[in-house]
Order: C-alpha cells, then sequence, then structure tokens
C-alpha cells in the first residue's frame, strides 16, 4: 500500500462487496439442501416480520431436504406459511413438530435461468467493486488538486488501489464459478 495514500476504506468497502455478492448466491436454490436458502424468508410472527431463522433452526438430514425446527411449537403455522409463499417454489410438509422442505430437482431449463440469474448478481458486484474504484479515484485526484500528495504518489496510489479492484473482481468471478459449477450439477 502507498504509505501517503490509505486504501483500507476502500478495501473494507470492496470486501463488503463481495460478501453481499456470496450472500445472494447462498440464497439462489440449487438441486442440493442448503440452509442458507431460507435465508430470506420472513415470517409474520408476534406482530411483526422476523427473519426464520430467529423462530427456528434449519438443519440437513439429507442432502435433499432441509428440517426447519421451531423454538415456538405455536409458530410452526406461520413458518410454514411464510416458507410456502415465499418465491423459493418450495413446499414444506408439517408434522406438528417439525417442517420437512423437500428440495426438488431442478430442470434443465430452470438451472440456465439461475446460471443468468448469478451471472447478473455477479455483475452487480463487478459494478459495486469498480464504484468503489471511481470514488477512491477521485479521492486521490482531490488531494493531489490540493497538494497534499505528489504526482508519484498520485500514480502509486491509483496503481494500488487498480491491483485491489482487480483481486476483488477476481474473488467475485471465482464465486460465480463455484456457484455455477453446483447449478450445473445433476
Amino acid at each position: 500500500m502507498s504509505e501517503v495514500v490509505d486504501l483500507t476504506a476502500a478495501e473494507r468497502r470492496m470486501k463488503g462487496a463481495v460478501e453481499a455478492v456470496k450472500r445472494e448466491f447462498g440464497a439462489v436454490r440449487t438441486g442440493r439442501a442448503n440452509p442458507s436458502l431460507l435465508d430470506r424468508v420472513e415470517v409474520e410472527a408476534y406482530g411483526t416480520k422476523v427473519p426464520l431463522k430467529s423462530l427456528a433452526s434449519i438443519s440437513v438430514p439429507e442432502p435433499r431436504l432441509l428440517s426447519v425446527t421451531p423454538f415456538d411449537p405455536n409458530s410452526i403455522k406461520d413458518i410454514e406459511r411464510a416458507i410456502r409463499n415465499s418465491e423459493l417454489g418450495l413446499n414444506p410438509q408439517n408434522d406438528g413438530k417439525i417442517i420437512r422442505i423437500p428440495i426438488p430437482e431442478l430442470t434443465e431449463e430452470r438451472r440456465r435461468e439461475l446460471i443468468r440469474l448469478v451471472h447478473h448478481m455477479a455483475e452487480e458486484g463487478r459494478v459495486a467493486v469498480r464504484n468503489i474504484r471511481r470514488d477512491e479515484m477521485k479521492d486521490i485526484a482531490e488531494l493531489k488538486k490540493m497538494g497534499e500528495i505528489s504526482e508519484d504518489d498520485e500514480r502509486r496510489a491509483e496503481e494500488e488501489l487498480q491491483k485491489l479492484t482487480n483481486r476483488y473482481i477476481n474473488r467475485i468471478d471465482a464465486a460465480l464459478e463455484e456457484k455455477e459449477a453446483e447449478l450445473r450439477e445433476v
């Protein structure tokens, strides 16, 4: 890192952008059971919307089955309704104590749709990282204009920033490849 220009804030923001993309990828359903599929499900309980994971424990007893165990047995109907009404296309089965959610096979057409979706999510992440770079470049140019750094310091800081940007875009691309391979898996 350049001693004159501190890029830690930019790096922290870029890291956040990569984490956001990975979280979004986790919510994209594959043919395999994964507790993060239910991360976005919110349950109408106690007069407000509450994240499912704060009302129940979620486990994977089999590769194609999720098991949801409510902390409060009285909330089981609300949890079942929230899962059924989510956009995940899942069909929960309630036995009074536990909700079992079989994860159906993905059709080839649905796989292609999901791959397009994760490509779009990855591109949004790349744009976010580039926007952080753009903001930081403006700040560096401003420091140069105000005479706080030299031209050499400006150039070094811009090179460091570009290396940082490339590193975080590569992390998004690696996460995309991993998710795409997961979606193609039959």
